[in-house]
């Protein structure tokens, strides 16, 4: 047995997604991983010293900063045609400016995470505020999902505005039972560059890392423009997509069908 298929095996799961491309030589997402903040609390080794459980060429796509309309469109449209599923850390306040956006992200299957209200430096801020942040970060993002708002999330995953936390902030996530998120590998799509550099940029890191959780961040509009070109790039060269979701939502997701 493969690294790849003992870790699927090991998850209990296995993917229904790529089976149901329409192109068969799409990119597709090659098994879906159940994560609970039980067993890995904090992953991302840029941040903490464990990550997921992910075999060599494996990858999770990650997005913060959205929902932006224009630019997360192309980043859908580019996951879409490569059957390719990932997860967007949805800001708050623009969670509540374009709903209909974050619905879209659900609607084609992505996983939608948490990364506050406002974006703020979470370590420089009071813990009450620090915690009232996540709490309506959360709250928007479910009013804009599921026409509730309430600070228990429906998919429990979060992670902090510039990778900056406190302890208590940390332990305040794990204490209900939310992922907090970290990455392994980044685009560095936040400082100016061309469509080009960045690719190169996060190609090499990740020829150099041979897997991991990357981040990149939808509102770019120099990410939406190589998201094609990249996950074309994780095709030919071998790379399989894990899809995370938290710990039940595959075996309810079964149950529907």
């Amino acid at each position: 047995m493969s690294a790849g298929a003992a870790l699927a095996a090991l998850t209990g799961i296995a993917s229904s997604e790529a089976a149901e491309c329409p192109r068969k030589d799409a990119l597709g997402t090659s098994r879906i991983l159940s994560v609970d903040a039980t067993t890995a609390p904090r992953v991302g080794l840029k941040s903490f010293p464990q990550t997921l459980e992910l075999a060599d060429h494996e990858v999770v796509l990650t997005f913060d900063d959205g929902p932006h309309p224009p630019t997360t469109s192309k980043v859908l449209v580019a996951l879409a045609q490569e059957c390719v599923r990932a997860t967007f850390f949805l800001i708050g306040l623009h969670a509540s400016e374009h709903p209909d956006m974050v619905k879209r992200i659900a609607r084609e299957g992505h996983s939608i995470g948490h990364h506050t209200f406002s974006h703020p430096f979470m370590a420089r801020i009071p813990f009450d505020k620090a915690k009232s942040e996540i709490d309506r970060g959360i709250a928007a993002v479910e009013l804009a999902l599921h026409g509730t708002s309430t600070t228990t999330p429906a998919t429990p995953f979060f992670r902090f505005p510039y990778f900056e936390a406190t302890p208590a902030e940390l332990d305040l996530l794990q204490s209900r039972g939310i992922v907090v998120f970290g990455a392994d590998l980044w685009a560095s799509d936040w400082n100016e560059m061309t469509p080009e550099q960045e690719m190169k940029l996060v190609t090499e890191r990740l020829a150099a890392a041979g897997k991991g959780i990357i981040l990149f961040h939808d509102p770019k509009a120099r990410t939406a423009a190589i998201m094609p070109a990249f996950l074309r790039y994780l095709r030919e060269n071998r790379y399989r997509v894990v899809h995370v979701v938290p710990a039940g939502a595959s075996q309810k997701s079964a149950d529907a069908h």
